[in-house]
């Protein structure tokens, strides 16, 4: 099934508005921010400071950059494919918020330094103390929330509910089991077992 156009369009264009925007943040960043500089925006809360991050979230895995390149990579294809079944709005804004953030990190890990696929992804946004971020992260956060929520509500890629599954499901086999069928009768004024 070929997902309907409009909603191929809409995850589309917003993955492409997810890049710009964090590809032209993170231009800003490297060129306003001093590494290791905290600006506060927000008291304590938030602010901003410049950091290149070789790993995942929180620096998690920092000497595996390569493999945060290979995941990137797929977690496109993967969508790319799912939105052959695209069928739901909700779904569409999800994975075009995926596929952006997914892609704007990659391009870090691509054209930045040190090299080609080891890349350090710019982060400037700072969450108080706990950890840097940038705006694919939170494009990333935002799609990890709607597919907990679409996934607790039952709603599938291609639109269907698991209410509606189950229902048609239920429908198919009542037409598929016979109903109850009656006991022959006997005509009245006559006992059974006599001519």
């Amino acid at each position: 099934m070929r997902p309907a156009r409009p909603l191929l369009v809409l995850l589309l264009t917003l993955a492409v508005l997810v890049v710009l925007v964090d590809q032209a943040t993170k231009i800003w960043a490297v060129a306003a921010l001093t590494e290791g500089e905290r600006i506060p925006v927000v008291g304590d809360l938030l602010g901003l400071t410049l950091l290149y991050n070789p790993g995942a979230a929180l620096s998690f895995a920092t000497g595996m950059t390569w493999v945060f390149t290979i995941a990137a990579v797929a977690v496109s294809v993967v969508i790319l494919r799912i939105s052959a079944r695209l069928g739901s709005r909700a779904w569409a804004v999800t994975l075009g918020l995926l596929l952006g953030g997914a892609v704007g990190n990659l391009i870090d890990r691509l054209v930045r330094d040190p090299g080609f696929a080891q890349g350090h992804v710019v982060d400037f946004i700072a969450y108080g103390s706990w950890f840097v971020g940038n705006v694919a992260d939170i494009a990333i956060v935002a799609a990890a929330g709607l597919v907990i929520l679409l996934s607790l509500r039952g709603v599938g890629v291609d639109g269907t509910r698991e209410s509606d599954q189950r229902e048609a499901a239920a429908d198919d086999v009542s037409d598929e089991v016979p109903g109850p069928t009656s006991p022959p009768t006997t005509p009245p004024g006559t006992r059974e077992g006599t001519t």
